[in-house]
Order: C-alpha cells, then structure tokens, then sequence
C-alpha cells in the first residue's frame, strides 16, 4: 500500500478552493452534494494563511505555477492538508475517484499515477454499489446504539448485522421505507442474535480473480480465518486484517467456533476439506461451499 486512504467527516467543516478555471469549479462539484461549507478564493487572499484558517481541506487549482506554490505554502502554513490540482509533487494527498451514495462512499485512487484507470475502475465498480446502500447506512447508523446496547459481544454483533444486512431490513431501507426498516430491525433485535455462525470453505489456491464475488464477500465478512498452509497470499489479501487467522483445525474446533455465531472461512488448497465438511454437516453445522474446483 504506497498511500493510505482516509475519509475526512464534512459536516460543519469548511472546505477552501483557491483559484479559479475549470480546475477550481471541477473541485466545487466534487463537494456540491456534501455537508460542508465552500470558501472560494483567489487573488492575494489566497496567499495568506489566515484564509485557510480552520479549514479541513484545501484545494488549489491555477495556471499560475509561482500562485499554486505560493497558495500551497499559505495552507500548509494554515496547518490543513492541500491538494493542488494536476501538480503532484505540491499534493499532501490526492483526489480518488469517487462512488457517492451519501453515507456509503468508496474512492478508488493511484496516488495520482493514473487518474484515468481510477475512474475506469469506479465505472466498474459503481453498478455493484445499489442507489440506496446511503439509506441502508443511514438506517444502522441511526440505530447503531441500539443495537450495541442488545448486543455488547463484538461478534454476535457481526452475526446479527450480517443478517440483517441480507435480508428483508436492508431490502426496505434500500427502496427508502425507513420506517418498515426499523420496525423490522428492532424485531429481529427482540429475537436476539443468530443462535450459531456458518463455516465456508473457499478454494484459496489462487489468484484472487478467480473466486466468485460471493466468495470475496465472504472472506471480507468472517470473523476467523482457518487456512491450509499453501493458501494464495492474494487471497489472504482480501480477508479483514483484525480477522482472527490459524493453520487447519479439527472439525470439533471448526463447530466450536460456528457454535459461538462467528462466521468461519475455510482457505483450502487441496481435497481433504471434503472430509471435514461431511463431519460438519453431521454435526449439524452450517456450512457452504464457495466454489471449489477439483
């Protein structure tokens, strides 16, 4: 990972755009649909710190290369972050291309190498992100404390969030009756959480693009990693880093942890996971198969 990403909260910030032209305006739109307040400015009021002053982000876009590394040095002097547009080498970080949902938001960046393959790759990734994912997270936002006070186990939380992510609840915020959503969150909440997790195995010889979109999904969800040793370190890659990881583990381990609600990811890369899934099933453990080649 050559940059870090990081998401900045906008509501009550200030966010300064310095200059003018297309590039400052393209900068205004970015932020048109945001909660943050605008200062546009230029001239020599851009060359002084005091402009920038409690400034979450500032933005400099101008022709002029001796104003953009004067502009640039007024808001470092500012103390807030600057991007100054097509300039690089003057950037404290750079503008990803974004998918807006409103509380979903996801940023494809290449530290300002290609901004083109960035906004092919937001294309591709847009269609996968619904219209209503903002409203879905704007609904378990809303209940967040809710459902912590019913659940204070981290992963029972998981579990009851996992289902409630997939099911009816989700449906109804995603088609924006809030209400319907909420009635059925707390519903399920009053039922407590899922009585026990699942164990699916994914095939983890590798690469990473041959596993179906499920099987991502479900190495960015599970609680713990269970992995033979040649797993595919691209694989692995896409697991959640605070995922508890081992080596193999008796089937007994494997419906202990399923027992507990956690949801287990079974790495294979080779046949004898048959055997332990038909010890599963036999005790009565939820399992899935994503798929498995071979």
């Amino acid at each position: 990972m050559d940059a870090f990403p990081a998401f900045f909260p906008l509501s009550g910030k200030t966010v300064v755009v310095a200059g003018s032209g297309e590039g400052a305006a393209a900068k205004l739109r970015l932020f048109e649909s945001s909660p943050a307040r605008l200062k546009t400015i230029d001239g020599a009021e851009a060359l002084r710190p005091d402009a920038y002053a409690g400034a979450v982000l500032a933005f400099v876009a101008s022709d002029d290369e001796a104003f953009a590394e004067a502009a640039v040095a007024a808001a470092r002097a500012a103390g807030v972050p600057v991007n100054a547009v097509d300039r690089p080498g003057l950037c404290d970080f750079t503008t990803p291309a974004l998918i807006d949902r409103g509380e979903v938001v996801a940023a494809i960046g290449t530290g300002g190498a290609s901004p083109m393959l960035a906004t092919l790759l937001r294309h591709d990734l847009e269609a996968r992100v619904p219209e209503g994912a903002g409203r879905v997270a704007a609904l378990f936002a809303a209940m967040q404390d809710e459902v912590r006070a019913a659940l204070p186990e981290a992963h029972q939380r998981r579990a009851f969030l996992r289902a409630a992510l997939t099911g009816p609840t989700a449906e109804a915020a995603l088609r924006g009756d809030r209400a319907t959503a909420q009635r059925l969150l707390r519903e399920a909440l009053a039922r407590g959480a899922p009585a026990a997790g699942r164990v699916q195995f994914i095939d983890a010889r590798g690469p990473a693009d041959l596993l179906t979109l499920r099987a991502a999904r479900a190495l960015a969800a599970a609680d713990v990693l269970v992995c033979d040793e040649a797993a595919h370190a691209d694989v692995l890659a896409l697991a959640r880093r605070d995922a508890e990881r081992s080596g193999p583990q008796p089937p007994e381990v494997l419906a202990t942890l399923a027992g507990q609600g956690l949801a287990v990811a079974r790495l294979v890369t080779n046949p004898a996971w048959r055997s332990e899934q038909a010890a599963l099933d036999a005790a009565g453990v939820d399992t899935e198969v994503l798929p498995i080649a071979g």
